[in-house]
């Protein structure tokens, strides 16, 4: 179980620049995910109900990333990119779980608008900024075990932050996906977190490694302690109400991550207004299609039968 600080920046005049942004997060990459209780949570998925949001089953002990060692930021830090990876696995690791494996959370900022290469390609400004979290090689403690992020945001005033699902006729960016979760700070809003219910179970991302994923209801939780880091209080300050939610990957009859071993999932954090995803082309032109054929032949037809008309109001008898 993850614990993922959503955006904060009530007070901020303007939008942050994406070298601020990725500052901010390589700064103290675990202060931007929780601090004590940061945990991994893996469950026994045999007999638990397809579609249950809360991993259930026979619960393992949680993975608490506060006792993770992490890699050095600057071998990972790609500057053409505004990208980082921190990779890490359990100091302590009796089991040998981790030995040939680790969880990798990959943070990139934009310099401008744009989708990501690979799926779900969320639309992205230079406001906000990309998560994803990658499980892969780390063996599973059951046969069917299901790992889930518990997602935990603060909150601008004594209400949780809005939840919206958005749907669309439109997949062209992640095939057989036509939903689009987001959370939303304030009324302006004054910042988003976005992601769509789909995680892959192979590095290429595929229509053919999808994995469900269920979100639970977001609700009101204890505090948790802030990170000590001074970037991190100069944004978020001290606030005392927060909001969290459960993100569970795959279904407990399959898929699942014991497939191929291999979990990504992303999310996008920004301020402002969050972007809109618009029709795209190849949709509009198959929407043309298929709505001007019908005219084309009613036209064409109207056409036949006023010629035909004619043509018999022009025909003089003989006699």
């Amino acid at each position: 179980m993850c614990r993922c600080w959503g955006p904060y920046w009530g007070w901020v005049p303007c939008g942050p620049t994406p070298w601020l942004l990725l500052s901010l997060v390589c700064a103290a990459p675990l202060g931007m995910l929780g601090e004590e209780t940061r945990q991994l949570l893996e469950s026994d998925s045999t007999g638990v109900p397809e579609g249950a949001a809360q991993p259930s089953g026979r619960p393992y002990p949680p993975y608490s990333l506060a006792e993770f060692s992490w890699n050095n930021i600057s071998d990972s830090l790609d500057r053409a990119t505004l990208s980082a990876i921190f990779q890490g696995h359990p100091a302590d690791d009796p089991a040998g779980a981790f030995a040939n494996g680790s969880l990798a959370l990959k943070v990139q900022a934009f310099s401008g608008s744009g989708r990501p290469a690979q799926p779900p390609r969320l639309l992205h400004t230079a406001d906000a900024c990309q998560l994803e979290v990658t499980l892969a090689g780390v063996s599973p403690r059951g046969n069917h075990s299901r790992f889930g992020l518990e997602v935990a945001t603060l909150g601008t005033g004594p209400a949780c932050p809005t939840a919206k699902e958005l749907h669309s006729i439109d997949d062209e960016y992640a095939p057989a996906v036509f939903q689009l979760d987001q959370l939303l700070w304030g009324s302006s809003p004054s910042g988003f977190m976005q992601w769509r219910p789909v995680a892959f179970s192979q590095k290429q991302r595929g229509r053919d490694s999808a994995l469900s994923c269920q979100a639970s209801a977001l609700h009101p939780t204890l505090a948790y302690s802030l990170p000590q880091s001074p970037i991190v209080r100069a944004f978020f300050g001290s606030p005392n109400n927060f909001c969290a939610f459960n993100l569970t990957f795959g279904d407990p009859t399959g898929p699942g991550y014991w497939d191929q071993h291999y979990l990504s999932w992303s999310m996008l954090l920004g301020v402002g207004t969050p972007p809109v995803d618009a029709l795209s082309p190849l949709v509009l032109g198959i929407m043309a299609v298929a709505l001007g054929t019908p005219g084309l032949v009613l036209l064409g037809g109207g056409l036949f039968l006023l010629l035909r008309h004619k043509q018999y109001s022009e025909y003089q008898s003989i006699n």
